[in-house]
């Protein structure tokens, strides 16, 4: 039978063994020593390698900044790095399709930071503090019938 507890001493004692520990995050590399991860955002989803290296970055078969031409995009992509203070300490290598560029600005950073953790398992703590890690599941809602769009409805004319 369980023993009896008759303090808050024996209690503490007795559940601080049951206690989970945290999970331990391993590096996850493959043959060539590069690290992979997936990124979705809207319909895009991004394919990413990482290994040490100048800090080239090569988005389906084009240099970086020639496929997200604008500055906010280039941005989005570079967080993770600029968060984990590792700007220009890897190369990337990245095929993403699906969704515009704004998606897909969005799906490579989701990738890049995991692939980060996957490849420094202890940078983990601070890329999930500021949401990388975490896939942004809003998409765009369907058309509805009867309506213009989603929610608009047709101009009224009392005619």
């Amino acid at each position: 039978m369980a023993e009896t507890l008759s303090s808050f001493e024996d209690l503490k004692s007795a559940t601080a063994d049951t206690q989970p520990e945290a999970p331990v995050y391993t590096q996850k590399l493959d043959k060539e020593g590069r690290a992979y991860a997936t990124g979705k955002r809207k319909n895009a989803i991004a394919r990413v390698w990482i290994k040490p290296g100048s800090g080239k970055i090569i988005i389906n078969e084009r240099s970086f900044e020639t496929y997200f031409a604008r500055p906010v995009l280039r941005m989005i992509v570079n967080q993770p790095f600029e968060i984990a203070g590792r700007v220009s300490q890897y190369d990337i290598m990245v095929n993403v399709a699906g969704g515009g560029l704004s998606g897909q600005a969005g799906a490579v950073r989701h990738g890049v930071s995991k692939a980060l953790t996957n490849y420094e398992p202890e940078l983990r703590a601070v890329l999930k503090r500021e949401g990388f890690l975490t896939r942004d599941s809003r998409v765009v809602e369907r058309k509805k019938p009867g309506r213009a769009k989603a929610r608009r409805s047709f101009q009224f004319s009392k005619r």
